[in-house]
């Protein structure tokens, strides 16, 4: 699948790609693919060898990365060495540490140490640990903001910890387009669906996605089974696991949470949304996207990316509508700044919307159906990276003129923002 669009003096492509477990499967529009993946995919046994560091963005501009790990017994050292590939001058930067207990768990010690004012474009070494257990990875700054300057993202989503999860994940490490930079479309471990939310799978997700989060940024979402809300346990917490794991760099966009920021990557920039936080009028998050929008500069970072985890365009039967309370309060924002795709996982499958908008309804003149509008984003699924909970099966029939391309399927997602292409 290709999408199109002019901005003044140059034209944008951008390639997205879903890789199932039978190869590439291009998103050729109008039809619903054939390819169902299996019902069922066990979980991964609990001692599989990986591990648990990441990394992301540690700033708006990409010159920041934070880097995360988890001791699970004492503290240990909060210190990063680091170092550019072709020097030889060793930096280090510290970091902080943080405990959360939720039921009857107590989590190690997590480890959060953001790297500033770091080269454009640039591979560096890091070390975490001390003594013995000294471990090294290493990471690559994106180049800097440009029109020009063209990157390539994965996309995931509701990825889980089962056989099928892993299979995805190996398929993005080896896909040749090499993406540079996760946009996490939210639902990691699924601990909530295991008995009393079981926190110890947090820690074996984070094992499990070492492998490439340890080297590459993932820029995380929010989704429903980060909530953590269960006040049986006693826990009426929101998103309390989730909060303490995984920073992200939302004062830089002068956000009051870390449910939603934005940051500015290549030639893209960034908006994270959070679909479980209150959007309505006068709230915080709506104050901060109404304040946001109007920053972009499109000469600098052409393309405008949302990321949200319920998708608000969705033919599925599968969470129909769910979406319907953000598209309401946001979409007219979405057409008016003219932002070029939304991302969204939560259904567990694969679809593509035309560029459509449902902005003229008022509970007066009863114009309540998506009409083309070229001043529209792209909506675009990419829900079902191998969880447990299986595929999303049942297609709403017949399918509606906004659905361009649908596919119950697994895997991920390759996307390229390129500039100046004449």
């Amino acid at each position: 699948m290709e999408l199109l669009r002019v901005f003044n003096s140059f034209a944008i492509c951008f390639l997205c790609l879903i890789l199932t477990s039978f190869g590439f499967c291009f998103c050729n529009g109008g039809i619903t693919g054939n390819f169902v993946r299996k019902e069922y995919s066990p979980d991964m046994p609990l001692d599989s060898d990986v591990f648990r560091v990441h990394i992301t963005q540690g700033d708006i501009d990409g010159r920041g990365v934070i880097i995360s790990w988890i001791t699970p017994d004492e503290p240990g050292s909060n210190t990063v060495i680091y170092w550019s590939e072709n020097s030889s001058h060793k930096n280090q930067a510290e970091g902080i540490f943080v405990r959360y207990n939720f039921f009857n768990y107590t989590s190690g010690c997590i480890h959060h140490c953001t790297i500033h004012k770091l080269e454009y474009d640039t591979k560096y070494i890091y070390e975490i640990g001390i003594g013995n257990s000294t471990r090294q990875f290493w990471f690559e700054t994106p180049p800097k903001s440009g029109p020009d300057v063209p990157y390539t993202f994965g996309l995931i989503g509701d990825l889980g910890q089962t056989h099928d999860s892993n299979v995805t994940l190996t398929h993005y490490g080896s896909n040749p387009k090499k993406g540079k930079t996760v946009l996490y479309l939210g639902d990691l471990s699924y601990s909530n669906d295991y008995p009393f939310h079981d926190n110890s799978r947090w820690d074996t997700w984070g094992r499990f996605v070492e492998r490439n989060a340890a080297y590459q940024p993932w820029i995380w979402t929010a989704g429903n089974h980060e909530i953590d809300f269960a006040p049986e346990l006693e826990e009426t917490t929101p998103f309390k696991p989730y909060k303490h794991r995984y920073h992200v760099p939302y004062k830089s966009s002068y956000s009051t949470s870390p449910l939603w920021y934005s940051i500015k990557r290549a030639s893209a920039y960034i908006i994270v949304l959070s679909s479980y936080s209150a959007n309505g009028k006068s709230t915080p998050q709506y104050k901060w996207l109404r304040d946001e929008l109007p920053k972009v500069d499109r000469s600098e970072t052409p393309w405008l990316i949302v990321l949200m985890h319920c998708p608000i365009y969705n033919s599925n039967s599968h969470h129909f509508m769910e979406g319907e309370t953000m598209r309401v309060v946001y979409e007219s924002w979405f057409v008016k700044y003219k932002v070029d795709v939304v991302f969204s996982g939560h259904v567990h499958a694969y679809e593509r919307s035309n560029r459509v908008s449902n902005i003229a309804y008022n509970i007066l003149n009863g114009q309540c159906t998506p009409v083309n509008d070229q001043s529209a984003p792209v909506y675009i699924t990419i829900g079902d990276g191998g969880n447990h909970d299986g595929p999303a099966l049942g297609m709403v029939e017949p399918q509606p003129s906004f659905s361009a391309y649908r596919e119950t399927s697994f895997g991920h997602g390759i996307g390229i923002p390129m500039g100046n292409l004449l």
